[in-house]
């Protein structure tokens, strides 16, 4: 075999093939390459059945190029290699185990708006203020307790003096009993039920541990507990684990990412080797040199220093504007010099920013400007509501116990179905201890539905048909029979307006999707198709072949490159966040916002252009005085002012919202209207102006001065 294309470092990470190996592989330094080449090496070389070699990773664009990569080297055999993402491994186990824990092996995955809606049930059922204790509050405690493999039972026993705590540990135990009750798993439990069937089942253990004798892992460095256990015991056997990642690129500690799986390998896996690949061939010097400057004041990291053969290459640039706005407007002016001049297209340019309420003023400046764009973090094509309805749809026919997507769909379209009969159906159920769908079909029992009865019969006998028709249809035919036989479709069609025609559109995009999905598979299954959809994540959906600027948030970039790099709001109090500057833990959050920072330097392949603005709205998040805030320019003041208000930055005295601008006027100002965080005065519709807001102002000084 050919070792020629590789550097030193390279080929003996290629070369290491037994035992534990950790490979610190700076940004762009061809860490894919080398994983590429060692799976090849271990098949051709030593006679390794591709069978037994495990490839893993975190997204499902990493593994499908991961994939795509090792066919072409390896050809004959190599769809034998298990190359997957964590969540879709841990599906595939579970498909096969899970009714060893007590789960139908049908069961449902919940995406976000799924886990919404079931913990604002249980709020509601408990009797909890969600005013005071947030939903999402309740949802980032569990998902910590899982990522550290704590139950709702050791939870429990760990706050038995903390009042909060204690509403905490009720909440997650009626969470986990409801998922368990609609036969349902968060993305969460994918990985915490894995870990839990290998160390109750010894046998199910043993036969992942034959099959994977030799397993890599990609962006090792954004492991969390449970990962990093999942992978203990499956090379606890054979011991020949390779794991590949840069702890200067460790930013998801937000979501539970443990930097010390990869600091302290060594500690963990004995007699492990480490290999630094630390050549870049992405960037130029001089934006290496930036990075190597801004990584290096941190200490809790390995040492390293990228450097390349690019050459030094265009200077970096820095440019401060007076405002937000003139800064959103300078990027714009600056991308759109570049491509009428031929040195760019649209998509060799990239807006990386902190936080998404930033997006909205570089929307509003690339409409005016006419630049095509996207962006990564809005919402998810899975997550619109039309497609929501029919995923319900098919979540009821393929799962019957998530009560969830049956209450969803059991009024859409209209049935006349009232709360009170739903309730009631409810009730019966919990007192049954049978799940709602079942419940349903047993309405004649249910007490006081004479009348309702008539209505839900036909929605059982409804889903009852698709249920047989499951057995032969493909999904598909399904998803077009639920159009057809509901009148989805056609009730959009008699709204007439333009919103309606972009759902039909999503609509068909989605029995395009089920289609690619049945010509991708050798046996495309409804579970199979609905698991494809759950685990799809936004930066999978980036075409690489579109022309468009790409807007997102650094976190989103990780593993991207783009020859010409917009870092945007880069001043104290937004980047690095105000949070993490006034934070109990300073030093360790600056620490996490110089590799995030470091992150968005190392994206830039030529140019890397820099920009901040000495004002701000985040400013006034951190005056600790009563402010009154009055737009009358762009819509986007209102998104941030909402987005701080959610995140309890910002509480204002007032807002008086008037604002004009190209995009999203009325949506703004339903959204403040919406969320009541504030006192408020909004003009409803388009009008509004500086001029409006400069007249409220006055009024309001008058009556204070007369």
């Amino acid at each position: 075999m050919n070792l020629d294309m590789l550097n030193e470092q390279q080929r003996e990470a290629v070369l290491t093939t037994e035992g534990p190996l950790l490979i610190l592989a700076g940004a762009g330094s061809g860490k894919t390459r080398v994983l590429t080449y060692r799976t090849a090496y271990l098949i051709d070389e030593c006679g390794v059945n591709p069978y037994n070699i495990m490839a893993i990773t975190f997204t499902n664009k990493a593994a499908g190029e991961m994939r795509e990569r090792i066919d072409d080297m390896v050809g004959y055999g190599s769809e034998s290699i298990w190359v997957s993402t964590f969540h879709s491994t841990c599906v595939r186990i579970l498909r096969r185990y899970i009714d060893r824990l007590g789960y139908d092996t049908n069961f449902t995955i919940y995406d976000a708006d799924d886990q919404k809606a079931l913990m604002k049930d249980i709020c509601k059922r408990l009797e909890i203020d969600t005013k005071m204790y947030k939903e999402k509050m309740f949802l980032n405690v569990i998902s910590s307790a899982k990522d550290e493999m704590i139950d709702p039972i050791e939870f429990e026993n760990r706050f038995t003096g903390d009042f909060v705590k204690r509403k905490q540990a009720l909440v997650y135990k009626e969470y986990q009993n409801a998922l368990k009750q609609n036969n349902a798993l968060d993305f969460d439990d994918l990985l915490v039920k894995t870990v839990e069937l290998f160390k109750l089942d010894k046998e199910v253990l043993d036969y992942y541990q034959e099959r994977f004798r030799y397993i890599m892992v990609d962006e090792y460095q954004d492991t969390n507990t449970v990962q990093f256990e999942l992978i203990r015991l499956l090379a606890m056997k054979y011991k020949n684990l390779c794991v590949v990642g840069d702890d200067d690129q460790s930013i998801y500690k937000f979501r539970g990412a443990n930097i010390y799986n990869i600091l302290n390998f060594e500690k963990h896996f004995e007699d492990a080797k480490v290999i630094k690949l630390e050549q870049n061939y992405r960037s130029t010097q001089n934006i290496l040199d930036a990075a190597n400057s801004v990584i290096s004041n941190n200490v809790g990291r390995k040492d390293k220093r990228l450097w390349t053969d690019n050459g030094a290459g265009d200077r970096i640039t820095f440019e401060q504007l007076e405002s937000g706005f003139e800064e959103a407007d300078y990027v714009a002016r600056s991308i759109a010099r570049l491509v009428r001049k031929g040195e760019a297209r649209y998509k060799d340019c990239a807006v990386l920013y902190r936080t998404n309420a930033q997006s909205r003023l570089f929307e509003e400046k690339f409409i005016a400007a006419n630049i095509p764009y996207k962006i990564v973090g809005g919402v998810n094509f899975y997550a619109r509501k039309e497609i929501k309805d029919i995923l319900a749809y098919l979540k009821t026919i393929d799962n019957g116990h998530d009560d969830l997507a049956v209450k969803r769909i059991i009024n859409v379209p209209k049935r006349g179905i009232g709360a009170t009969s739903i309730n009631k159906v409810t009730d019966y159920a919990l007192e049954k201890g049978i799940d709602f769908y079942t419940a349903l079909r047993y309405v004649d029992e249910v007490s006081g539905m004479a009348r309702s009865a008539g209505k839900i019969k036909p929605f059982v006998m409804f889903i009852q048909s698709l249920r047989a028709r499951a057995e032969m249809d493909s999904v598909s035919q399904l998803i077009q029979a639920i159009i057809d036989e509901t009148g989805y479709v056609d009730e959009l069609k008699a709204e007439g307006t333009d919103e309606a025609e972009q759902r039909i559109e999503n609509i068909d995009e989605l029995i395009n999707k089920a289609v690619d999905y049945e010509q991708g598979e050798e046996n495309p299954t409804l579970s199979g198709f609905l698991e494809e959809v759950a685990l799809v994540a936004d930066i999978d959906g980036l075409d690489e072949n579109s022309d468009y600027v790409v807007l997102m948030t650094l976190h989103s970039a990780k593993g991207l490159e783009f020859p010409n790099v917009y870092l945007a709001g880069m001043e104290d109090g937004l980047f690095p966040s105000y949070m993490s500057i006034t934070s109990d833990d300073a030093t360790s959050e600056i620490e996490e916002e110089r590799r995030l920072a470091y992150v968005g330097i190392t994206r830039a392949k030529e140019h890397l252009t820099i920009t901040s603005a000495r004002m701000r709205m985040e400013r006034a998040a951190a005056l600790e005085k009563p402010c009154i805030f009055a737009i009358g320019n762009a819509p986007t003041a209102l998104f941030s002012l909402e987005a701080l208000m959610e995140t309890g930055k910002l509480h204002p005295a007032l807002i008086i919202g008037v604002p004009v601008g190209f995009v999203n006027v009325v949506e703004s100002k339903e959204r403040i209207i919406e969320a009541a965080a504030a006192p408020y005065i909004v003009s409803r519709g388009r009008k509004g102006g500086s001029n409006v807001a400069a007249a409220i102002c006055n009024a309001m000084l008058y009556q204070i001065r007369r």
